[in-house]
Order: structure tokens, then sequence, then C-alpha cells
């Protein structure tokens, strides 16, 4: 039977505002990239999200991002990569610190798309991650797109998680809609459901031009700040039960 994990970027508070109703939504997702302090989330947040995780048996991740609060790390930043490196690095540790068994590590946003397409910061991502499994005594996966990370990650030691978003439009190169393009940016439960079920079973999405984009990702996310997010999270679960995936978590 095919199994997929379920995720969501979840204690993404601004100024100890949530961004997101994260009790709802671990109540349905199998994995949850804790965000870290680097555009968004604070201890507090941290710890919350961390106990969450725990009472809802849902795998944390860490969601380390260029650090940039102002513009919820979604501009891409211009970073030294040993530098990138020490910022991602702090980020990690925040998160362990906070008592989380991480399990994986998602880059967020702008950092996400640049390890993607720069060897420099995915080398330096790849590098801080490889720091953590030292310290950790196993291997910590990364979770992300195709592109520079692939390569970085497997000549870290480490293993790579292919990821499809069910919330955002793709291009048919597999790359997704700039967030500032109309229609970038899905709402409706119904079609990210049937998006979903697609991605499980047949291992395709389908793209703003029809184009079929081929992809075996291992996890699917909903973006917990989107709006509808517990909406289509929770259509989502069913649909994929009712469809026969198993809903899990891979690390």
């Amino acid at each position: 039977m095919r199994a997929i994990d379920l995720n969501a970027d979840l204690g993404e508070t601004v100024d100890g505002v949530p961004t997101s109703d994260d009790a709802a939504l671990f109540a349905v997702i199998t994995s949850a990239s804790v965000a870290c302090g680097g555009h968004a989330g604070d201890a507090a947040s941290m710890r919350a999200a961390v106990a969450a995780a725990a009472a809802g048996a849902v795998a944390v991740g860490a969601h380390p991002s260029f650090p940039d609060p102002a513009n919820f790390g979604r501009v891409h930043l211009s970073v030294d990569p040993a530098l990138l490196r020490a910022q991602v690095t702090g980020q990690l540790d925040a998160l362990a610190a906070a008592g989380a068994d991480i399990r994986y590590v998602k880059p967020h946003g702008a950092l996400y798309h640049a390890v993607s397409a720069d060897a420099a910061a995915a080398a330096a991502v790849a590098a801080s991650v490889a720091d953590l499994s030292a310290r950790l005594g196993r291997a910590v996966p990364v979770l992300g797109l195709d592109g520079e990370i692939v390569a970085a990650v497997a000549a870290a030691g480490l293993g790579f998680v292919r990821e499809a978003f069910l919330d955002r439009a793709y291009l048919p190169d597999g790359t997704l809609v700039a967030r500032g393009v109309p229609g970038a940016v899905l709402h409706d439960a119904g079609e990210v459901a049937d998006r979903a079920v697609r991605l499980a079973v047949d291992g395709v999405v389908v793209a703003v031009d029809g184009a079929l984009v081929q992809t075996d990702a291992a996890s699917l996310c909903v973006h917990g700040d989107s709006p509808g997010a517990v909406a289509m999270a929770r259509a989502v679960r069913a649909a994929l039960v009712a469809a026969g995936v198993t809903v899990r978590a891979p690390w």
C-alpha cells in the first residue's frame, strides 16, 4: 500500500502572535516543520510546537531560513556561505534546545529556493545539517525540491526526501510559480485534496499550462499560514485515506 507524509510549516509566530491554527493542524498532519527563529518563531513557540508534536505523535523537523523576520524569510539574501552555515546551525540548535527530536530539516522560503539553485548555499546548509547529524549520532535528512541541494546532501552523507506542495501552483519545469503571480497559491480544499491523491497514487502534479510534472515526492505540504489551511489539510487527509493511501511520517 502506498504511504506518504503530510507536513505543514508550524510554530511561525510573529511577535508572539501565531500565523496559523497550529493546534488544529497538529491533529491532522504527520510531520511539522517548526520555525526556528530565522523568519518567525521564538523559544516559547518552539517549546509549544515540540510539546504539541509529542502529544499528537507528529514528527518534528527544523525549518531554518535566512534571518529576515521583516520579510518572513521570503526575500533572497546574499550571505557568505560560512556565515549562512553558522546562521542555520544557530537555528537548529535553538530548536534542539527547545526539546525537539529533530527528524529532518526543511529550509524555508527564499532559502528553500536558494539551496535548489545555488551550489554554495546548498553546501552550507548541508554542512550545517551534517554537523547536527554528528551531534545526534544519526543522519538527519533534508526535505526539499530537486536541485543543487540533492548533490550537496549526498556529498555530506545525508539523505534527501522530495517534497510536493499541495497549495502552490507549478511551472512545467517542476518549480513553483512565484508567490506574487496571480493563482500562485491555491485555496480550494477539494482541488487540493484531488491533487494530493494524484501525487500520492500517480506521482504527478498538473502544471499551470496543463503539463504533467512527474515527481516521486514522499511528503506533501500544506502551508500553515495559508487561508483555509486547516480545511485543506483535513480534506487532504480524508481523501488520501479514502484512496487507500497510508498517511505517515517517513523519518
